[in-house]
């Protein structure tokens, strides 16, 4: 006797808003399952906090300055794109002072630091290129509603501002699935009016801001001769205005430039989240100096503002998804604030949703 052959499931459209780490994550899983997918993403490229940032001196990952890899879903998706990342030499980080003075000897983990090359925007716009080639990934296009699909009321349909005021309406979506900030989502969601369960968790993610600082000395004598300043990659900072420095010429597949990207600290960025620019620039170059003991002008200098960079209070799950609306989120946020932890999101939430 034969058995009947197991049903098959039909194939789904999702869209995904946001185009970061955990978009992509989610997105490449439900394509290598055979779904179909488009990509939403205000920006004009991949990769969200794994950004770098182009200068006429060489590149600065102004955002995640690198990953560590302890899941093995992670290192198996690596994996697939074998050239693009490379160890950092940055294992032993050191702990400095508000003046730059060691506190703590180096810092060995057991995990590698890894960085993509040539900047860490790499990763994702690699795995991103399939949705590239089926022109199912859209830049510069923010979503701001999601409703019921008028024609099928069981599929969903997003407004989009897309460049110059222009709008647009896609339609047809069997869930929607939001990879953005956890306040973002929530902005999101209530402008749409939907409700999702486990609301009151969602509304207790705490992520913090991050104001970075990008330098560069193009005429500093050449790293693999002498650099300028300190003889160290990495640090961590109890300064009060910076948490960390990174040397950007020290990482592999880079421009030997002499470059530096400083990130300050979660209290400080907070307090000057409104300031301008220009004052929040002078006040971390002075701590750069202080902590460096490089007093040199920098011939490039320019700050970003991340509104949501490093999470506080995590969802404490892997994703949200309600089953019965087809909506899901997800991000760093669920669990963490570290690049892996913005893949697993993804990626679980993806497996959710099929």
């Amino acid at each position: 006797m034969t058995k009947p052959n197991a049903p098959q499931k039909s194939t789904q459209n999702f869209a995904i808003i946001g185009a970061g780490m955990a978009g992509i994550a989610c997105a490449r899983t439900l394509m290598q399952a055979g779904h179909r997918v488009t990509v939403f993403e205000k920006s004009k490229g991949t990769s969200g906090r794994m950004a770098t940032r182009a200068s006429t001196f060489g590149n600065f990952d102004h955002g995640a300055q690198y990953f560590t890899v302890r899941d093995q879903r992670f290192e198996q998706a690596l994996a697939t794109t074998p050239n693009i990342c490379k160890p950092w030499s940055a294992n032993a980080v050191r702990v400095l002072d508000a003046m730059g003075r060691l506190v703590e000897a180096a810092r060995n983990t057991h995990d590698k630091h890894w960085v993509a090359t040539p900047g860490m925007n790499a990763l994702v716009k690699a795995w991103a290129l399939p949705l590239v080639k089926t022109d199912t990934l859209h830049f510069e296009s923010r979503i701001f509603k999601i409703e019921r699909d008028t024609l099928h009321p069981n599929q969903w349909q997003l407004h989009s501002e897309e460049p110059e005021g222009a709008q647009s309406v896609f339609c047809g979506f069997d869930q929607v699935l939001l990879a953005i900030p956890s306040d973002q989502a929530i902005d999101l969601l209530r402008h749409s009016k939907i409700k999702m369960e486990n609301a009151e968790a969602l509304a207790k993610v705490q992520v913090a801001p991050c104001w970075t600082l990008m330098v560069a000395f193009p005429n500093a004598v050449q790293p693999g001769l002498i650099t300028l300043g300190p003889q160290w990659n990495a640090a961590r900072s109890v300064h009060h205005r910076v948490a960390w420095l990174a040397r950007e010429s020290s990482k592999p597949g880079r421009d030997l430039i002499e470059r530096w990207t400083v990130q300050a600290s979660a209290a400080w960025s907070q307090e000057h989240l409104e300031d301008a620019p220009e004052r929040v620039e002078a006040k971390l170059l002075k701590a750069f100096s202080e902590i460096t003991g490089i007093r040199a002008t920098p011939a490039h200098v320019k700050v970003h503002r991340w509104r949501f960079a490093k999470t506080l209070q995590p969802l404490g799950a892997t994703h949200m998804l309600s089953t019965a609306q087809g909506i899901g989120l997800c991000g760093d946020w669920c669990i963490g604030n570290r690049v892996e932890d913005a893949f697993i999101s993804g990626l679980e939430l993806a497996l959710a949703a099929l």
